[in-house]
């Protein structure tokens, strides 16, 4: 079993979700149902399964939770482009979230390697 509030992972899932909730306030209200919706979702995902996963009592179990958070930031990564690609985010506003989701994915992979 982990602390999840020590886990980098985790800490880095937090910011990212902050983030990313600062960044779709700009959108546009009519994606509040639709795009804003499944952003805020899956971003809260990614925290929310680390956390769970963290308390299972095996490894097996805990690497299925961080396979679960990181589609999760696959699809965050998909939407932010697709709303930089639909207009409703600047792609200047959102470079540093994509590197940051992306460093994640990389250090989820890479820490659920060491749970084998």
């Amino acid at each position: 079993m982990h602390n999840f509030r020590q886990l980098q992972i985790w800490k880095e899932g937090m910011a990212i979700t902050k983030a990313t909730y600062l960044v779709i306030n700009n959108m546009p209200a009519t994606e509040k149902f639709g795009l804003i919706s499944q952003i805020s979702r899956c971003v809260v995902s990614v925290p929310s399964n680390i956390a769970e996963g963290s308390s299972r009592s095996s490894n097996k179990e805990f690497s299925h939770f961080l396979s679960v958070a990181l589609g999760s930031l696959f699809e965050l990564e998909t939407q932010v482009l697709l709303c930089v690609d639909l207009g409703f985010l600047v792609l200047e506003n959102t470079e540093q979230l994509i590197k940051d989701i992306i460093q994640l994915q990389k250090k989820i992979s890479t820490f659920k390697k060491s749970l084998i």
